[in-house]
């Protein structure tokens, strides 16, 4: 009997070290990891994703919206705190998870699309903007995020274009100013001659 529960305990044991590394599982991965020690030197702050304006408390559109959550182990905080860490793997599978759970909740949206962009998966990461833009339409933020995304790409003519009209939208942001700046610079260094 005794090593029959052994053996229960093993295969136990087994098939949960399988299944924290198994994309689809829940919170698995999160019972061998301590939350300080998985962000090492994060900032308690909101991150500036992507370059961008400090995200703003979630706006709830609709009932199927998430509500605030003070969890610090909630997806879109962790997705956050991967973000800062420069995991941009994990922040990914955090902002899916908290998307797929809460479709309208843009600041998840924005935090996918931003680690998307990270990892240079640009279709992703429209696609994820575009889901945030169907949402709130085309705010300051996301255009934006958005023309920060281009930069990424190198598509000088397209950021410029989004972060114009994104600083139309709201011209004091400081945020939007510096990516004119650093698009203006790069600009400067690509043109022969200067």
């Amino acid at each position: 009997m005794r090593a029959r529960a052994l053996r229960v305990i093993v295969a136990t044991v087994a098939c949960l070290l399988w299944l924290n590394g198994c994309e689809s599982s829940t919170r698995l991965g999160d019972m061998f990891q301590s939350n300080t020690a998985a962000t090492p030197g994060a900032s308690q702050d909101d991150p500036a994703i992507t370059g961008s304006l400090p995200p703003k408390p979630r706006e709830r559109t609709s009932a199927a919206a998430a509500p605030p959550s003070s969890d610090p182990n909630d997806d879109v905080s962790l997705g956050k705190k991967y973000f800062r860490a420069g995991n941009f793997g994990l922040a990914e599978r955090h902002f899916r998870r908290a998307v797929e759970l809460h479709p309208r909740d843009v600041e998840s949206w924005i935090g996918l699309a931003a680690s998307y962009d990270r990892q240079r998966r640009f279709e992703l990461a429209d696609r994820a903007y575009d889901q945030a833009t169907k949402i709130v339409g085309p705010t300051a933020e996301i255009l934006n995020n958005r023309g920060y995304s281009y930069m990424l790409r190198g598509d000088q003519r397209r950021a410029r274009e989004t972060l114009l009209e994104a600083q139309s939208r709201d011209p004091g942001n400081a945020y939007i100013k510096n990516n004119l700046e650093l698009l203006e610079a790069n600009l400067r260094k690509s043109k022969p001659g200067q």
